[in-house]
């Protein structure tokens, strides 16, 4: 039996996205490659709102943020985390030999804009990453206010994490003056891992010039190279499956469901559930910042969230535990991607019947 997902990715995908995979290869330097990502790249533009370039990478959407802080970082990074995935940039950093500086909050808690303003007053980074979802803890940073500080520092390239968020939350990126964006295939966009978009701004394009070490899968200045030397070509071999598929569901998400309609049923379904947590249990993160694609519980009836899974997974269906130090003091439940209203109503009917609540 098929086990839907309520999980923060991977998530469900439709049978005519996956079908979509099954297609006879073509050559990755053929002329129908280069349209195929170019329909890919305009239509990723038109969902995130930019005019700015879009890369492709083979790879989950960590490869990107790898990517994103090692190649436009000249002197140093300020890495805000507001959770174990924020967390993780800063660590990418590390081990790539980019000077960095973590400033983390509390699990549940936001980046406060005035504690950006903070840092990179000090003129010591020239790179600012943010997490805008942070899954693990149901929070959506403020992205809107700690876009309206970051332009202060015009010498500061600044890049968003929006990996669970991107076609679920909408956010107009160019208005925001975010020069890296990265999301990955799994989360809203509602296809099998293994791909990562990002967006690659002229002014973090001019900043990777400037740095020597960028690496060599993840330099996203190859990248682009290759998009303006190849006519939309990959440098290395794409999954070209991937981009089969992701070029499918695109047209679907702007053309058929329309991403105003789609933006709108992840706002539905995750008011469906804040009720229903408000009502049975207890929302774990600040009612002000709530997360439009995963709902973070707080297990203030102590239920074993083991054991739920198990019984859910007899109805073919399956939340998330509580992240790292949450387990089991939350659980989560995903509403992204292609999960429709009915779905999310089938679920919670399911957990109210098991606990009896």
């Amino acid at each position: 039996m098929h086990t839907r997902l309520f999980i923060p990715g991977p998530v469900d995908v439709r049978e005519d996205v996956l079908s979509k995979m099954a297609m006879p290869q073509i050559g990755h330097r053929t002329k129908d490659a280069s349209e195929l990502q170019r329909r890919i790249s305009e239509n990723m533009q038109r969902i995130w709102n930019t005019k700015e370039q879009i890369l492709l990478s083979t790879s989950s959407g960590s490869g990107l943020m790898e990517g994103a802080i090692r190649s436009c970082t000249a002197k140093r990074a300020a890495v805000f985390s507001i959770g174990d995935f924020g967390k993780r940039w800063y660590e990418m950093g590390i081990y790539n030999g980019v000077e960095a500086d973590l400033f983390e909050v509390e699990l549940g808690e936001i980046t406060n804009p005035a504690l950006v303003d903070e840092v990179l007053a000090s003129g010591k980074y020239d790179l600012v990453t943010i997490t805008h979802n942070e899954t693990s803890t149901g929070v959506a940073n403020p992205i809107e206010d700690i876009a309206k500080v970051v332009r202060k520092y015009p010498e500061v390239i600044f890049c968003v994490d929006m990996v669970s968020s991107a076609g679920g939350h909408k956010v107009n990126i160019d208005e925001l003056g975010i020069d890296i964006v990265i999301t990955s295939s799994q989360k809203c966009l509602g296809l099998p891992a293994g791909l990562a978009i990002c967006t690659f701004s002229e002014k973090a394009i001019e900043r990777a010039k400037d740095v020597k070490n960028r690496g060599y899968y993840f330099d996203l200045l190859t990248l682009y190279k290759y998009i303006v030397k190849k006519d939309y070509q990959y440098p290395s071999t794409p999954s070209i499956s991937h981009m089969f598929a992701l070029d499918y569901q695109l047209d679907y998400i702007l053309n058929v469901e329309g991403l105003e309609n789609r933006f709108k049923r992840h706002e539905d379904m995750a008011e469906i559930v804040r009720t229903w947590a408000r009502e049975k249990f207890e929302l774990f993160p600040d009612e002000n910042y709530l997360s439009k694609t995963v709902t973070c519980i707080k297990n203030n009836r102590g239920i074993n969230v083991g054991e739920l899974n198990k019984e859910l997974k007899n109805r073919g269906m399956m939340i998330s535990n509580g992240y790292g130090d949450l387990k089991e003091k939350t659980f989560r439940i995903a509403h992204m991607a292609d999960t429709q209203i009915e779905d999310i109503n089938e679920l919670l009917n399911n957990i109210n019947h098991i606990l009896k609540i």
